[in-house]
């Protein structure tokens, strides 16, 4: 089995994918989002990501409504350039195949429940007796071993009990979850960095990512202040920062605008740009510990002007102060927006039902070009890993 620093491995497809990670096997048990998003950014390095499916196949084969041939939308947008092969894992020959599958892998990921990750035995303590160097990678919502691991996890219910709803929002109006899958895509990438920090260091062993725990980490500055200030963490209007007065969303004429000014030159530049220099010198407005003193009053007289002219106005006036400045566009816009083109964010995979698009992977890296492959059709791979695993 290859390591970073040893031989080729070896299977039906390998060296035929390139990257930094080409050569690394990775097995992957999971479904939906969180487990898959992880797979995908490890196939898109390189990695040769090998999805374990049941007979009926990842849920997320059937959860759009768009479809692209045999191809389900969410399903491709999670897992191009993998190979899929179906096992029955409660089975004799599931687990046989599985064991085989990981004698020659460097890695194994999931995000199933954990009762059902130890009743499949997909844990290192239960693997490495077929690899010592196998690493084992749970996301799941609570840990592998918690008071909570058994609780259904969902990127909704992470998101309310972690505070993230309670943060988000108008003041006046209900908590308000994240508008895409902020716990499940950030858990997937955490568990790329934990399987690649072992991979790295040559040893086998568990990595437990909790889904709750990735987000509270992410709390950070805003935890520091509960911890240490015992400040309460509120919702502001109009998504506005708690500590940096005025960075937020203001109305104009015709639309939206979003400002964001963190220190005092910035706002010097920006007052003379608006023709307000008098709030240079002005008290409370002056300096960034006034306007956060000050937040109600700076913010009515900065609403009262903003909404007198258009955004493309403030925009055109403000393009070349270097005051953080910006409109707001939808999905849509911006898929379609010179930076995305630019930046090759957008990607077909040609089908032999047509272009599939996909976004792309957001890592670059010098002299290597992302490939992106079709996803797998269910079971596409089972005969040439499994030959002797009915199908």
């Amino acid at each position: 089995m290859k390591t970073p620093f040893s031989a080729e491995a070896s299977g039906p497809s390998a060296g035929s994918s390139s990257g930094p990670l080409s050569g690394i096997r990775v097995i992957e048990i999971g479904h939906m989002l969180m487990g898959p998003y992880c797979g995908m950014l490890l196939a898109d390095l390189g990695a040769e990501v090998i999805k374990i499916e049941p007979p009926e196949g990842d849920i997320g084969r059937s959860i759009s409504p768009h479809m692209i041939g045999p191809h389900n939308a969410y399903f491709a947008s999670l897992n191009r350039s993998k190979q899929s092969v179906v096992l029955d894992l409660a089975s004799e020959a599931g687990r046989h195949a599985l064991a085989a599958l990981v004698r020659d892998s460097h890695a194994l990921i999931t995000n199933l429940r954990p009762s059902a990750i130890q009743k499949l035995g997909l844990t290192y303590n239960r693997l490495r007796v077929h690899n010592e160097r196998i690493v084992c990678v749970a996301m799941t919502g609570f840990g592998l071993d918690s008071p909570h691991a058994e609780l259904p996890a969902y990127d909704y219910v992470i998101q309310a009990l972690t505070g993230i709803m309670n943060l988000t929002g108008d003041p006046d109006g209900p908590p308000t979850k994240a508008g895409y899958s902020a716990v499940d895509n950030s858990t997937g990438m955490m568990g790329a960095v934990g399987l690649l920090a072992k991979i790295v260091e040559g040893r086998g062993g568990q990595v437990d990512i909790a889904m709750f725990d990735v987000m509270v980490s992410q709390l950070n500055y805003l935890a520091g202040a509960a911890l240490n200030g015992g400040e309460t963490a509120r919702r502001h209007a109009l998504s506005s920062h708690p500590y940096i007065v005025p960075a937020q969303l203001f109305r104009t004429r015709d639309d939206w605008l979003m400002i964001f000014i963190t220190h005092d030159n910035f706002w010097r530049i920006f007052a003379q740009r608006v023709g307000h220099p008098e709030w240079i010198t002005q008290p409370g407005f002056a300096t960034m510990a006034e306007r956060r003193v000050q937040r109600a009053i700076v913010i009515d007289a900065l609403s009262a002007m903003f909404a007198s002219e258009t955004t493309q106005h403030w925009l055109d006036l403000l393009a070349s102060s270097g005051v953080v400045v910006s409109r707001l566009a939808s999905i849509e816009e911006a898929l379609a927006s010179a930076q995305v083109q630019a930046r090759e964010m957008v990607v077909e995979i040609q089908s032999e039902a047509g272009p599939l698009k996909v976004v792309g992977n957001p890592i670059r890296i010098d002299g290597v070009r992302t490939r992106y492959d079709v996803p797998p059709l269910l079971g596409e791979h089972t005969a040439a890993w499994c030959s002797e695993v009915p199908t």
